[in-house]
């Protein structure tokens, strides 16, 4: 009791708790994640498409370059010149822009997913507040992103070394090699350079997004009460329940006391089971249990039973069998067809006795053909 009462976020938080977290905005995210696929997307698209835009780049200056007087002269044909110029950029651009814009998308919800939040956006005032920001800037998550940050400093700084020590010969011959190239190849070395050093950030990255999930998880954990509350308005109050229950159970014995007066026959044990079948001829297809019940219900539905002249058989293994293995408005089980077949033949040879057509019929068996399985 002193566990479950100290208030203590001790349980992992629940299925709802994170649904509305989620519905908050209140979701992982790793700014160095989305910063990785960002850098390493714009690296990529510089390598695939850089050799396409530096080829577009030396058309745009040789046009330009080559602007005669009458163009210089005449504004319109000076823009001309000039849209025409940069419209050779304009689909490297494009493609490049593309590939960062989906490693940027792929980044940031590779974590948490997609979420959007009208709360998370709606304007807050603690926000605003000065203490609140200073407990943001001096406290745990603060200290977290600063080692984060020196991590990252770090970490890029000594991949830098490392890669300017191994291409350092190489840098130095770019002086030695012709234009253009020494051009191509000093913006060759500085992508792959570049490539190298987003994809350092990765080892940031690595480590930010189990601690995310680790945070997020910490601040969402719930008291074993939260818990208790939380089941309490999901599943509902057990009295409200209760009621519920007792109420659709007398709602569900008046619909089979309506039906009572339909039934062809009424099979009981004969003192504590009653159980009421329906056979359309008709239509066909397997009898049909419409009402069942047990002592004070039993005695009610041969009463019913009585005024309105159904026949009631006696006949307890089979009122057991069937009450235990047929459920309401259902077919009854197969394997008991062939016992309910000879009650059915008895009611309606009854039934034509009565009328004057037939002999009175033979009583049914005391053994009815149920198989054991189904005897109870």
């Amino acid at each position: 009791m002193a566990d479950s009462d100290s208030g203590e976020k001790t349980e992992q938080p629940t299925a709802k708790k994170l649904s509305d977290a989620r519905k908050k905005g209140q979701i992982a995210r790793s700014k160095d994640l989305g910063t990785m696929f960002v850098l390493v997307g714009s690296a990529c698209a510089m390598l695939l498409m850089g050799n396409s835009l530096v080829q577009s780049l030396a058309q745009v200056m040789k046009r330009l370059f080559s602007i005669t007087r009458h163009e210089a002269m005449d504004l319109n044909a000076l823009f001309n010149v000039i849209s025409q110029a940069i419209g050779t950029t304009v689909w490297p651009m494009l493609w490049i822009f593309a590939i960062i814009i989906v490693a940027a998308f792929v980044g940031n919800t590779m974590l948490g997913g997609m979420s959007f939040s009208w709360e998370a956006m709606a304007p807050k005032a603690s926000k605003l507040s000065p203490l609140a920001g200073f407990k943001r800037m001096f406290g745990i998550q603060a200290g977290v992103e600063l080692i984060k940050s020196l991590l990252k400093f770090f970490v890029v700084f000594i991949v830098a070394f490392l890669l300017l020590s191994g291409l350092f010969e190489q840098i130095l011959g770019l002086s030695l090699e012709t234009i253009p190239t020494n051009f191509e190849h000093s913006v060759n070395l500085l992508l792959w350079m570049f490539l190298v050093l987003a994809l350092s950030v990765g080892i940031i990255a690595a480590i930010d997004a189990p601690y995310q999930i680790w945070n997020h998880t910490r601040q969402l954990k719930m008291t074993k009460q939260e818990i208790k509350d939380e089941h309490k308005n999901t599943e509902g109050n057990p009295e409200v329940k209760g009621r519920i229950k007792r109420t659709q159970y007398e709602m569900s014995q008046r619909r089979q006391m309506a039906e009572v007066p339909n039934a062809d026959v009424i099979i009981t044990n004969p003192t504590h089971y009653s159980v009421a079948l329906k056979y359309d001829a008709a239509v066909g297809g397997a009898p049909i249990l419409i009402a069942k019940g047990i002592d004070e219900m039993a005695m009610h539905i041969r009463t019913i039973a009585k005024e309105h002249g159904v026949e009631i058989i006696q006949s307890p293994a089979l009122a057991r069998s069937l009450y235990y293995t047929a459920e309401i408005e259902q077919d009854i089980p197969e394997e008991l067809y062939a016992a309910v077949a000879q009650v059915l033949a008895f009611i309606y040879q009854l039934n034509e006795h009565k009328k004057g057509r037939a002999k009175r019929p033979i009583p049914i068996a005391k053994e009815l053909p149920i198989p054991d399985e189904f005897k109870y």
